[in-house]
């Protein structure tokens, strides 16, 4: 990733392009820019205040990305979620995250930790912020890789899972209620506190797998926001912004 240099003892500064791919792909991912949401070159540059050229080149990395789509003669989407892409990050998520829980240490300070990070996600779910609720959920998962002493398996994880963050934070929507999610991360931390690595690893495997079944009821209410890997018809090419 190209950066531009900064004063002396500052973080290099991302270049305009990654910045605004940066921008581009978080606003995708937090359904922001929704499933089949049109996509003007002209009007987020403007939106984004930067020229075309960082816009188009970053359309270009997303479509590489699967998260946009470009059809000749017609324009840029946000390509739909896809269903082959959300299984394919679900299971290089569950084999790394599963396989660790092994190495977490049970130490106090560890599992203190993360019973702190439950509170956190049951003050987010009193004040009804999803968007926190999320992001403490992305710190939980991180966690039990950095106590099992893997860490940096979570670029692995993170680098597959677009697709099914996209369907996740559409689960947290429409589906299974926050509180459900944050009873399964509670079991998960039970079982490690009491050295039952069987339990803990069943509870995250239960945890995990939820988002298909999360998927499949919102994919019968709105079929238009998901590819089944066919390729697309003119009518799924313009969705309505999600409310």
């Amino acid at each position: 990733m190209a950066t531009e240099k900064s004063g002396k003892g500052q973080q290099p500064r991302l270049s305009v392009r990654d910045q605004t791919l940066e921008t581009l792909r978080r606003r995708i991912i937090s359904l922001q820019l929704p499933p089949g949401e049109p996509l003007s070159e002209n009007e987020l540059a403007q939106e984004m205040g930067v020229s075309r050229t960082p816009v188009r080149e970053s359309l270009i990395l997303l479509r590489e990305e699967g998260l946009v789509q470009v059809f000749p003669q017609i324009g840029s989407f946000v390509s739909l979620v896809d269903l082959a892409r959300v299984s394919e990050a679900q299971f290089v998520r569950e084999a790394i995250e599963c396989a660790s829980l092994r190495d977490v240490a049970a130490d106090t300070a560890g599992l203190a930790g993360l019973r702190e990070m439950l509170q956190s996600q049951a003050a987010a779910d009193a004040n009804g912020d999803v968007e926190e609720f999320f992001r403490l959920d992305e710190d939980f998962h991180r966690e039990l890789l950095r106590l099992a002493g893997h860490e940096s398996a979570w670029a692995a994880v993170n680098s597959a899972k677009a697709h099914l963050d996209r369907a996740r934070r559409l689960s947290l929507r429409d589906t299974r209620p926050v509180a459900t999610l944050i009873k399964q991360h509670t079991a998960v931390v039970d079982a490690l506190e009491a050295g039952n690595l069987a339990d803990a690893d069943s509870s995250l495997r239960l945890h995990l797998r939820g988002v298909f079944e999360d998927v499949q009821r919102i994919q019968e209410s709105t079929p238009e926001l998901f590819s089944d890997g066919a390729a697309p018809r003119a009518s799924r090419r313009s969705v309505a912004r999600l409310t």
